[in-house]
């Protein structure tokens, strides 16, 4: 129980200063969408560990529901940082052809 009571205030924690960072437009409105879903759906899963416990054993898992949540984690960030490799490599590609024309205009 004090581990979850923990968990909550540093999650409130966050989202108050997602908060702040909107109020002094620090982010965009979907990225602070995207964030305030992330900390809600992070705090109900910590106040129903035990609930995703019993689903975890129901469906038939070995671990418990914390470390489900941790392997699912995991994966949504590997997944993340794929997107955001792809971004990169667009945004490098998009670079490299305003250079070409600008030194084409500049010959």
């Amino acid at each position: 129980m004090l581990q979850q009571i923990i968990a909550l205030i540093i999650i409130a924690f966050f989202a108050f200063r997602l908060l702040w960072q909107k109020r002094k437009k620090q982010i965009g409105a979907n990225e602070f969408v995207f964030w305030l879903i992330f900390w809600i759906s992070a705090a109900l899963a910590v106040i129903f560990l035990k609930w995703i416990d019993a689903l975890v054993a129901d469906l038939g898992f070995s671990g418990s529901g914390i470390e489900v949540l941790l392997y699912a984690g995991v994966v949504v960030l590997f997944y993340f940082i794929f997107r955001l490799r792809l971004r990169l490599e667009k945004i490098e590609r998009d670079i490299t052809k305003i250079v070409r024309e600008i030194a084409i205009k500049n010959k």
